[in-house]
């Protein structure tokens, strides 16, 4: 009969001397540092709800209105982005129509849609406008100021979403579109752990090759498009950066720091693997 397995030894053994049981809670400490999913995950922020009197921004007003008091200077940053909610609300329904008007023709006219469907069709799924769908996202202003956005997003159980209010145009589609995309070949090729709750690294590499084969990094979207341009690693810059923001946004990664080193850590093999592309080609 073979001897039964020791004990888990979280704990130090009481015969254990005191050097010894000071190394193994030194050990422990270091595997709880080192394991995001034992953490506890951070509190979501708290988002502000429009208070005229302090933003500027009457919803009772027509929208024309509102929109003379944001130019001359009347509205508060916060107000904006009420304000811009509101309006969102209001064209939804010619929003989603625009966006499903792209999302179809470029199913059948884009090169990179194209391939990314083929190959996900490859490894037994399948993505049309049943699980590809065009809605309205909201936004949410935090007490700090920042404003909590998206512009698409992918669930193994639902399929794809795309923001239509969030959509500036059918190039900016095709790069949302694309990422989510490269999330469905990576859930289909490999068991990948979305939320971190084992290993916030599977969401790093993810996020990092999505980024990377989109061609929301490209040197036009990033230099014209947002402004951000720079003689040297300009495209590693955008692509880590918005890996970053992507894996904070789960809930076991504690701040920016932890999101930094989790994507340093599988930034060189990530970075380096193109599939199912050979090259980058946007």
């Amino acid at each position: 009969m073979s001897t039964p397995p020791p004990p888990p030894s979280s704990t130090p053994l009481p015969s254990s001397s005191p050097a010894q049981q000071l190394n193994a809670q030194q050990q422990q400490r270091q595997q709880q540092q080192q394991s995001p999913s034992q953490s506890t995950p951070r509190p979501l922020p708290r988002f502000l709800e429009n208070d005229p009197a302090r933003t500027g921004y009457d919803p009772s007003l027509k929208w024309w209105m509102n929109y003379f008091r944001i130019l001359s200077g009347q509205v508060t940053p916060e107000g904006v982005e009420h304000y811009r909610e509101d309006r969102y609300k209001a064209n939804e329904a010619r929003d989603c129509a625009r966006c499903e008007r792209d999302r179809d023709y470029l199913f059948q006219y884009s090169p990179v849609i194209r391939f990314l469907r083929d190959k996900v069709s490859a490894l037994n799924g399948d993505l049309d406008a049943t699980n590809v769908v065009c809605r309205r996202c909201p936004a949410r202003v935090a007490e700090d100021g920042r404003v909590v956005r998206q512009g698409g997003g992918f669930s193994p159980d639902h399929g794809i979403l795309i923001c239509a209010n969030e959509m500036r145009s059918r190039s900016h589609l095709e790069d949302t579109l694309a990422h989510e995309m490269v999330h469905a070949w990576d859930h289909l090729r490999w068991k990948v752990d979305w939320m971190g709750g084992h290993d916030l690294k599977h969401a790093a590499c993810t996020e990092i090759r999505a980024s990377m084969l989109s061609g929301e990094c490209r040197w036009t979207r990033e230099s014209i498009t947002r402004g951000n341009w720079t003689l040297t690693q300009q495209f590693q810059n955008c692509v880590r950066m918005r890996a970053i923001q992507s894996v904070m946004a789960r809930a076991t990664c504690r701040d920016d720091v932890h999101a930094t080193k989790v994507v340093n850590e599988v930034w060189d093999s990530c970075f380096a693997d193109k599939r199912p592309f050979e090259e980058v080609y946007r």
